[in-house]
């Protein structure tokens, strides 16, 4: 029998607490098989929370706790959906159509908003206008870098990058960052934006908010300048430029952290632990590693199998994990290492300085 045919696990909370029980009937049978879900496991879970949890005035840590466990069974509960489906889901589809609607409309708005600005500037003559005016520049550029990476991403040569081109989403980030350093329609985008999930979207939205208070503070600045004193219009210039470099080197080094190898929470082990250990062949599993490798996180799964299981079936059990693995929205690449033992020194070196150059 292949790996593949097998039935997976039933889920692993739902078997721990059902752990020993026995059936003396087929209609507590059937009473068992309905609550088998992690859906029926969270309806328990919440009946049987205490009044001030429910009502919402537990203290801060027994609040942390409870979401904590809703989170958990909701990552399980995507893990469940996501082994029963084989499909490609039409939502995923149309959240990518959204996200290329967003970019279609925050880069018009951008030139939009620079030919206003650029009037605006020449008839006032303002110092803050302008700073402003050379912000919403910036902000096309960086708008058709972010564009250029979107359309590089889809455009995909398997010879020249064997595993795709994700990982140009933080480059093209840093470089709108780097490049980066008004007031309804910008807000309007900030809102539309913000909601996404996906990093160039968000870097939008982030762009989106920021003109916001450029914005603010660069017609604030002009106007009490004009009216009152000379040095504010200046002076709100200066605070604009640093704003936008402090602002934008956060945005550098959060996602220059994607790009080093960071592990991840320990929420997202958890998950696929889970998934891992469903499967009814899998004795052990020995180590699971998850760490940034661009946008998306690089698994590293070590399990343990029965030391006479044929080759072929054993080929097929990984290759059935690697494929499940990869499948969550969190996943980019996933490996899995077989083995028939977990006793054994770690097989990988972590290098705490780099090899001697061979001259």
């Amino acid at each position: 029998m292949e790996g593949g045919d097998l039935e997976e696990k039933a889920p692993l909370l739902v078997a721990t607490a059902t752990e020993g029980r026995r059936l003396s009937s087929s209609g507590r049978f059937r009473l068992f098989s309905r609550r088998n879900s992690v859906n029926s496991l969270r309806r328990d879970f919440v009946s049987r929370l205490p009044d001030k949890a429910i009502q919402v005035i537990e203290p801060v840590g027994e609040t942390e706790y409870y979401e904590r466990q809703f989170a958990t069974l909701k990552s399980f509960d995507e893990v469940d959906s996501l082994l029963k489906s084989d499909s490609i889901d039409e939502e995923d589809l149309e959240e990518q159509a959204q996200h290329e609607r967003a970019m279609t409309i925050s880069n018009y708005a951008n030139i939009l908003l620079l030919a206003f600005k650029i009037c605006a500037t020449i008839k006032s003559g303002s110092l803050a206008i302008a700073a402003s005016t050379l912000d919403s520049l910036l902000d096309l550029m960086a708008g058709g870098i972010l564009w250029f990476t979107h359309l590089s991403m889809k455009n995909i040569n398997i010879y020249k990058y064997p595993i795709g081109k994700l990982r140009v989403q933080p480059v093209g980030i840093i470089i709108f960052a780097a490049i980066m350093a008004t007031l309804v329609v910008k807000l309007a985008l900030w809102f539309y934006c913000r909601s996404s999930q996906n990093e160039i979207v968000r870097a939008y939205a982030k762009d989106h908010y920021f003109d916001v208070v450029t914005n603010v503070v660069g017609l604030v600045a002009a106007v009490l300048g004009d009216k009152f004193y000379w040095w504010i219009d200046p002076s709100g210039a200066i605070v604009l430029a640093i704003y936008t470099i402090i602002n934008w080197s956060g945005t550098v080094l959060e996602n220059a952290v994607s790009l080093v190898g960071q592990s991840a929470p320990p929420e997202v082990l958890q998950k696929l632990t889970y998934l891992v250990i469903r499967h009814p062949q899998v004795k052990r599993v020995d180590t699971i590693r998850a760490y940034t490798f661009g946008v998306l996180y690089f698994v590293e799964v070590d399990i343990e199998l029965p030391e006479d299981s044929p080759l072929k079936e054993a080929h097929t059990i990984g290759e059935t994990l690697q494929i499940k693995i990869e499948k969550l929205p969190e996943v980019e690449r996933a490996f899995v290492h077989l083995d028939h033992e977990c006793e054994h020194k770690p097989e990988h070196s972590v290098l705490s300085r780099l090899p001697r150059s061979q001259d």
